[in-house]
């Protein structure tokens, strides 16, 4: 694994303490952005090599973003993962539509994420 860094956009404090303390235990760099408009700039700073995207956000949703994450030539191979509430089929086809490659309903199955992580990073 090793020094890979993950940029999480997620709203909620909770689940934001949650995965960035289970991605630092598997040694893990993580960002953390609030909302979308500032997960879009450290996208495009920092390069992340996966995104963790809630599709829920104030202002901007998460497939928004990540329509704009990947329309940049320099981030548009990055891997972005879907964790959300919403297991509506409805939303799973926009995200998909947009571009992220796993959509992962909350509550989060730790392993399941971890595995996901794994198939990209690794």
């Amino acid at each position: 694994m090793g020094n890979k860094s993950i940029l999480v956009i997620e709203d909620d404090v909770l689940n934001m303490k949650l995965l960035k303390k289970l991605l630092q235990l598997n040694n893990y760099s993580v960002m953390e952005a609030q909302n979308a408009e500032v997960g879009i700039q450290l996208a495009s700073k920092h390069r992340p090599d996966l995104i963790l995207m809630d599709i829920r956000l104030p202002g901007m949703s998460g497939i928004e973003a990540t329509k704009q994450i990947l329309n940049n030539n320099d981030l548009k191979n990055t891997p972005i993962i879907s964790v959300s509430s919403s297991a509506m089929e409805e939303d799973r086809e926009k995200a998909f539509t947009a571009g992220i490659k796993e959509y992962i309903t909350k509550p989060i199955d730790k392993k399941n994420l971890l595995k996901t992580i794994n198939k990209y990073l690794n």
